[in-house]
């Protein structure tokens, strides 16, 4: 028994088949039918990324499924797998092995992906898109927040599996069920304060129980809420629009757009992108434009004129205004999927585009010391125009301006290659030429001083001459 009470409640209550994974209907269907596909070796994406929340059921559903179907779970976190090695040396070499425990198979799982950093952990996420293609059992990735451009190939090769937040009526049962089981006495409005303090969390509602409930051998409002506090979460991106378009009052609202670390411009982004399905009622989308138009009014006057105390307006356009702007009740709570802002997906797919115009740029304006804004407006669709239909002069511009084959395949992706090739030519012709020059150079400068040679010579010659003739006399 005393052993049992060290155990922690998150692992003694943790869900020991799939169908006690609380919620998560969907998100069970569609792993359950790809882990099916896996086995009879038919999978038509070789690894799955669970997203959502945390404490949403993630890594319970997948340690479910593998005992169920009397699979092998290899699992590491970010902290194993911060370098390329450790992927190579572990994960890599057991999707190819057999089962130690004489299992039907494996499961590896890779948690917090999102967590790896594409500086401070380079190579990680190259050696897990190889341990994607060669393995030989299902690759399970888990991540809170997917959307982030260093993930995007990733995404590419999974299947998606969304994770939803738990409602605080599915946390407050799982509470109580854990009351009953550990007999603890458990007042009914400080179940309420934990699920509601959890905000879908059902990890960490199931610690904040266990920390009252050792701690004090009950659980009561009155100490829930001295003991506990209020907990102020940061939220995923899809989560901080939803609160924002579904808030009855402006404080929420604004509450919700406070737990992002995402900037003014990309919250605006965000709610822009999703607004149309949320707001489905004519007038309602009509009044939440209007708002998001003010709030972007504000945010280009404080671009331009630097005064950032506009900036609590158009946070109050983009997040009160818009809230208060969907009153159509049919639609407003009703549960929608959101989606990832264009606009946000295309810059960061063309970031890399965007920094060899700006480099071709500054260098187009230290030649005809212009402007940048200049280059870019008026001197490179100029230039584009000359390298689409004109490779030979286009190859000259080039060498003469000093272009990497970036900024030529910029210039013209129709003739990229061949400019490139014409570049290289004339770098060939001109150290040709320049070392013919010295040689001939050098040859002039030997026939200059070739007369002045001899004539020392026939000096020296003389001299000699006469001094033996005078010695032998």
């Amino acid at each position: 028994m005393s052993q049992e009470r060290r155990t922690p409640w998150v692992v003694k209550y943790r869900p020991s088949r799939v169908a006690d994974v609380v919620n998560q209907e969907e998100a069970k269907k569609a792993f359950l039918s790809w882990l099916d596909s896996w086995l009879r070796g038919k999978p038509e994406k070789k690894a799955a990324l669970l997203y959502g929340p945390p404490g949403s059921g993630k890594t319970s559903l997948v340690e479910a499924a593998a005992r169920e179907y009397g699979l092998e779970l290899l699992e590491m976190n970010a902290s194993d797998y911060r370098r390329a090695s450790d992927i190579e040396r572990v994960a890599v070499a057991s999707s190819r092995g057999a089962s130690l425990v004489g299992a039907r198979g494996k499961i590896i799982l890779l948690d917090e992906v999102d967590g790896i950093s594409a500086t401070a952990d380079l190579g990680a996420l190259d050696a897990v898109m190889n341990l994607i293609s060669r393995t030989s059992h299902p690759v399970v990735l888990i991540a809170n927040d997917p959307w982030d451009p260093k993930l995007r190939e990733l995404r590419e090769v999974c299947l998606l599996i969304e994770f939803k937040r738990l409602t605080k009526t599915e946390v407050k049962r799982v509470l109580q069920n854990i009351c009953r089981s550990e007999k603890l006495d458990c007042e009914d409005e400080a179940l309420d304060f934990i699920a509601e303090r959890a905000e879908g969390d059902l990890r960490s509602a199931i610690n904040d129980l266990e920390a009252l409930g050792e701690g004090f051998g009950k659980v009561t409002y009155a100490l829930a809420r001295s003991v506990l506090g209020y907990r102020n979460r940061e939220l995923d991106s899809f989560e901080v629009v939803r609160r924002i378009l579904t808030s009855k009052y402006s404080w929420q609202a604004r509450a919700a757009a406070s737990q992002t670390d995402l900037a003014p411009d990309e919250l605006i982004q965000w709610i822009s992108e999703n607004v149309p399905r949320q707001a489905v009622d004519p007038e309602d989308l009509w009044r939440a434009f209007e708002s998001l138009s003010r709030a972007d009014i504000y945010m280009a006057r404080i671009v331009k004129s630097g005064s950032w105390d506009l900036l609590a307006y158009a946070s109050d356009m983009m997040t009160a205004g818009v809230a208060l702007a969907i009153r159509n009740p049919q639609y407003k709570f009703k549960w929608v999927k959101y989606g990832f802002p264009e606009k946000i997906r295309m810059m960061s797919k063309t970031r890399e585009i965007r920094q060899v115009r700006d480099d071709l740029a500054k260098i187009i304006a230290q030649h005809l010391k212009c402007s940048t804004s200049v280059a870019k407006s008026e001197v490179i669709p100029l230039l584009k125009v000359i390298f689409d239909n004109n490779p030979e002069y286009a190859a000259r511009l080039a060498l003469g301006l000093g272009l990497s084959d970036s900024m030529i395949r910029y210039l013209s992706e129709r003739n990229g290659d061949r400019i490139v090739k014409l570049v290289e030519d004339l770098k060939v012709q001109l150290r040709e030429t320049l070392l013919g020059g010295l040689e001939s150079s050098a040859k002039k400068e030997a026939e200059k001083v070739k007369p002045i040679t001899k004539k020392v010579q026939r000096e020296r010659s003389r001299s000699s001459g006469g001094l033996e003739s005078f010695l032998k006399k």
